[in-house]
């Protein structure tokens, strides 16, 4: 990215390995967290650079999410950020309400930790 970012992440494995090239703002809470965290952000002005939902994964299943804002912020709200923060956040209301939270193994977990990492690294 060319532009400064703000990461927003309840990802330890990101706060770990991003914390010395950006800003995080590590939220100790749910992936559902992360993303009303996100909207609060876009609704002081700050855009989304990265999709909510970026993994193929449902939202119910995977205890992990990281966004990717501006640093900086605009003279108004972008409303297309805030669309698909709004989006974001309805589906994975839906997916919890119609088929819960998963539990996994730790194994498991540290597996999605690294995976989301993984697909918010590429967008770096």
């Amino acid at each position: 990215m060319v532009e400064p970012i703000m990461v927003i992440t309840n990802n330890p494995t990101c706060r770990e390995k991003l914390s010395d090239r950006y800003e995080i703002d590590f939220i100790d809470g749910s992936a559902m967290d992360v993303l009303k965290k996100a909207r609060d952000y876009i609704h002081k002005n700050h855009r989304l650079l990265t999709h909510p939902l970026v993994s193929g994964v449902k939202p119910n299943e995977v205890p992990y999410r990281t966004v990717i804002i501006s640093k900086t912020t605009e003279n108004t709200v972008d409303v297309e950020s805030l669309n698909y923060i709004e989006m974001g956040i309805h589906t994975t209301q839906k997916f919890l309400r119609d088929y819960g939270v998963s539990h996994w193994s730790k194994k498991v977990l540290d597996d999605f930790s690294v995976v989301d990492y993984d697909l918010i690294r590429y967008n770096l």
